[in-house]
């Protein structure tokens, strides 16, 4: 079931309203400005898990998605590159690189706007909870990061020698999303009526049905189309920061408890194109429905 996959991450819950509330955020081009998977490309060849030509194809691979995304057919093809591309690779190996490479990838790359977001929904007492198509090994430590509750990610399968075996025990895209998101409603108590849901991509419509408060961040053309018929609110989020600059005292350790947990290699990544929106709509999220 999906609820195996819901992890929680090692940040201190606030208290919760009575019925309890949530936002669920898509990841890439939602709070990051980049396809997390792809990002650590670079690191992987550096620690002699791929070679140069899968570092080209990566890069090129991250050039369309920033550039104008990708529909479903061309999500399964990357799913299955990706897929084949880590099996053999060394889980330990693996969850070493990212821990090493994350803050000095990822943090620059979070979005002013989505961290304002996710502050803004904690002091409103809702839960955070990032639902992305990427692997948990990469999702989990970024929701520490921003202070998420929980992490719904996908999961590639582990042999008995350590290493990932290139299949796929749960991937967490389209209507999986929505039902991770069910799920965890049925088992936390969220009401979903009252519960936001943010996302850059066509194939997250879905989700954002699933709550009441949908929100459409840096759409697709597809999803653009979406969001006008159905009137959903339109947000830009273009404003990478890193988490020091916006808090000065802030540092990050990495958690081991957390590094241990996370057991997943790369997996295929949502698509987006930006669209423009007045930020001043995000403030209406802010107040309890």
């Amino acid at each position: 079931m999906v609820g195996a996959y819901a992890r929680c991450v090692e940040n201190q819950p606030l208290p919760h309203s009575s019925p309890r509330t949530a936002a669920f955020f898509d990841l890439d081009k939602t709070v990051i400005a980049k396809s997390s998977a792809l990002t650590f490309s670079k690191s992987f060849y550096q620690g002699g898990l791929i070679n140069r030509r899968a570092v080209l194809r990566t890069a090129y691979t991250q050039f369309i998605f920033l550039a104008g995304g990708a529909d479903h057919d061309q999500m399964e093809r990357m799913r299955e590159y990706l897929s084949a591309l880590c099996k053999g690779w060394n889980v330990r190996q693996v969850r070493e690189i990212v821990a090493e490479a994350l803050h000095d990838l990822i943090d620059p790359i979070i979005y002013d706007e989505a961290a304002s977001l996710i502050e803004a929904h904690h002091t409103a007492g809702r839960d955070v909870v990032i639902v992305s198509s990427s692997g948990a090994e990469v999702v989990e430590p970024i929701g520490e990061m921003l202070g998420a509750d929980r992490v719904v990610a996908t999961r590639m399968v582990v042999g008995e020698d350590g290493c990932f075996t290139g299949e796929i025990e749960y991937y967490a895209y389209g209507p999986t999303k929505a039902e991770a998101v069910r799920e965890l409603a049925e088992s936390e108590g969220y009401d979903l009526a009252r519960c936001y849901a943010y996302s850059d991509s066509i194939t997250d419509v879905p989700m954002l049905e699933a709550v009441g408060h949908p929100h459409v961040v840096n759409p697709d053309r597809a999803l653009r189309r979406e969001a006008v018929a159905r009137e959903w609110p339109v947000l830009v989020f273009s404003k990478p920061v890193r988490l020091k600059q916006r808090l000065p005292g802030f540092s990050v350790t990495a958690r081991p408890a957390l590094v241990a947990a996370a057991a997943v290699g790369a997996a295929a990544a949502t698509a987006g194109l930006v669209w423009y929106a007045s930020r001043r709509r995000a403030a209406a999220a802010f107040a309890p429905a």
